[in-house]
């Protein structure tokens, strides 16, 4: 049976790996569509649309850096020296990761949409979109750097 440390922290990894990939998947979603609107006006923007619309799978990536990194502290920890506060610090880290990561996602998923609209209308905008679908990662990126902070506490 299975330590209630152990639960919690693989809960926590699981959001990491798992909220962080769905998150990425639902701004891709979004992005992807916008490119099929900007095709049906623009075909010839294919390839700057694709490069836009990548950009929500970063955070699944950080997702899974973060999910890489508690199993590594978990593994050398070892299951049976797990204690409630280390899985809840693994707990709390793959909340902070899933929730950070899919409101950036969905966010950025959307900025790429509204850019690509933009170009499909004829403006040169794919600079201005570039910079701030970028800006709306930085959260993502934060969560991504707490939780390796949240690591010193794992031992």
């Amino acid at each position: 049976m299975a330590s209630l440390p152990s639960v919690l922290a693989f809960i926590g990894m699981g959001l990491m790996c798992g909220g962080a990939g769905a998150a990425s998947a639902i701004g891709l979603g979004i992005s992807g569509q916008s490119v099929i609107g900007m095709m049906k006006k623009k075909p010839d923007l294919f390839g700057t649309g694709l490069v836009l619309s990548a950009l929500p799978a970063s955070q699944g990536l950080y997702g899974f850096v973060a999910f890489i990194m508690y199993n590594g502290a978990i593994t050398t920890i070892g299951a049976e020296g797990l204690s409630v506060f280390h899985g809840s610090v693994a707990l709390a880290s793959g909340i902070m990761v899933a929730a950070s990561c899919l409101a950036s996602a969905i966010l950025q998923g959307k900025i790429c949409a509204t850019g690509m609209a933009a170009m499909a209308d004829g403006h040169n905008v794919f600079g201005q979109a570039m910079i701030l679908t970028v800006s709306s990662e930085l959260y993502a990126i934060l969560s991504l750097v707490a939780s390796i902070i949240m690591l010193s506490f794992m031992k």
